[in-house]
């Protein structure tokens, strides 16, 4: 089992900034990748972003390209998602996410992920 603990939601204004810690807990080892999804009111849950463990490759949401960066410095167990540049549309709830073994479809699928986080609010105002 893997436990996933969120944190550093908020409120912010649009064209500030936002970091997200994801802290992983429990078998870490068995966890493949990491990725941060969102949801808005109303809205389906949708993929942000995908660090990987073993190489650290990356994948991200064309809407968030350029902005947002997901990290997971020296390989520890905490990822990162680094908010820039934020709009008004980047209001969600964010969840941690994490895979345990190969990826059997596409990355960004939310069925493709064992494990979730109770989320954090993020709030961008105009």
């Amino acid at each position: 089992q893997v436990q996933l603990l969120e944190s550093g939601g908020g409120l912010v204004q649009a064209v500030g900034s936002l970091i997200l810690s994801c802290a992983a807990s429990g078998r870490t080892s068995s966890t493949f990748a990491m990725a941060w999804f969102r949801q808005a009111p109303g809205m389906e849950c949708v993929f942000v972003a995908v660090i990987r463990r073993a190489e650290g490759s990356t994948d991200y949401a064309d809407s968030v390209k350029g902005r947002f960066t997901i990290s997971r410095p020296n390989g520890k167990s905490t990822v990162y998602l680094q908010m820039n540049s934020l709009k008004t549309e980047d209001t969600a709830v964010y969840y941690c996410a994490a895979k345990s073994g190969l990826f059997t479809d596409y990355y960004y699928y939310t069925s493709q992920y064992d494990y979730w986080g109770q989320g954090t609010q993020v709030t961008v105002s105009s």
